[in-house]
């Protein structure tokens, strides 16, 4: 979008909704979420390109970061970053082809592979996590205060549709 609107386009249509068909508080809200998570997406995406990476890689990346010895199985990966084994097997295919992981085996299990994170891939992972942290994610015209309420209410729901437990 080039400019902006003279008008917010989801407050219209909640006014729309609520003559037309009801209470219009959870559209204008899913609506909502909806688009600012296209404006973060687009925000995020911009600032990974130049590094060669999506999100996904990414969150990969920092991932294998995290983990104490720089590696973990393939199913643990899905595991935490919540995907499907085969979305898994194709962000570890394309961050190996670019050097920044390398698959090996288990020292103990021969039907578990290994992931773990190169020195390329922790280099990229610094470069890239500086670039997104510039640009606060893509989340901006919120204080920390706002942002820490958000999250919460983001996890509420998260929590209630279980995507996790406590």
């Amino acid at each position: 979008m080039s400019r902006p609107l003279p008008f917010d386009p989801i407050a219209r249509a909640a006014q729309l909704w609520e003559t037309r068909i009801g209470p219009s508080e959870t559209m204008a809200a899913v609506t909502g979420i909806m688009r600012v998570q296209q404006i973060i997406q687009s925000a995020v995406d911009g600032a990974l390109k130049p590094h060669g990476l999506t999100f996904a890689r990414y969150e990969a990346l920092v991932l294998l970061t995290f983990a104490r010895a720089s590696h973990l199985p393939m199913r643990v990966m899905g595991e935490r970053l919540q995907l499907h084994p085969t979305s898994v097997t194709n962000i570890v295919d394309r961050l190996e082809k670019d050097g920044l992981v390398k698959r090996v085996p288990h020292p103990t299990d021969r039907r578990t592979t290994l992931v773990e994170i190169t020195d390329g891939g922790r280099v990229r992972r610094e470069e890239a996590t500086k670039a997104v942290t510039d640009i606060d994610f893509g989340l901006t015209g919120l204080t920390g205060k706002q942002t820490e309420q958000l999250t919460d209410l983001l996890t509420k729901v998260r929590k209630a549709t279980g995507d996790f437990t406590e």
